[in-house]
């Protein structure tokens, strides 16, 4: 025989010992449970695992637009998005044209005086240009795309201006 049948011979072999091997092993569960260490409650220490994560709950808080007709519409935000998905996922009439990237003025929103003082944070400058272009602007407007909901924000009431200018506009 020689080197090379004799090595055609063992790689055949081992093509067909090693999966078989491996099926009894799987199915074996005398095999296995001598592997698996127990906890003094003859729990599994083995964990399961998953690729999905659970999503955590999200909080929401109620936030009222007065809107362009002057009612006032209870939304329910959820902490972290923006006043402007509040708006539209509430079906305030707030238009966001440019989709929150700081482009347009159409979220332009107007607060009260002391709801303004606890926002927690200032307006980019890139904000203030923005808003230099709304219309309606107003010591405390802000843009809905820049300001995130907070647990703080619960009960804040904002107003919508009557008219929209849209800063991409010529």
């Amino acid at each position: 025989m020689s080197q090379d049948s004799i090595g055609r011979n063992i790689m055949s072999c081992v093509r067909y010992i090693i999966p078989r091997f491996a099926q009894y092993i799987a199915r074996s569960s005398a095999f296995t449970t001598s592997f698996v260490p127990r906890n003094k409650l003859n729990h599994s220490l083995v964990r399961n695992f998953s690729t999905t994560i659970p999503k955590p709950k999200k909080e929401t808080i109620t936030v009222y637009f007065i809107d362009r007709d002057g009612d006032k519409v209870a939304a329910i935000a959820t902490v972290g998005t923006t006043f402007l998905d509040v708006a539209i996922h509430n079906d305030v009439e707030l238009e966001g044209a440019c989709e929150g990237t700081l482009a347009c003025s159409t979220c332009h929103l107007i607060f009260e005086q002391k709801d303004y003082d606890k926002l927690p944070q200032e307006p980019t400058d890139e904000e203030l240009d923005m808003l230099d272009l709304a219309y309606g602007l107003a010591d405390t407007s802000r843009l809905g795309c820049q300001i995130i909901v907070t647990k703080d924000m619960d009960g804040l009431t904002v107003r919508v201006p009557a008219g929209v200018a849209d800063a991409r506009e010529p």
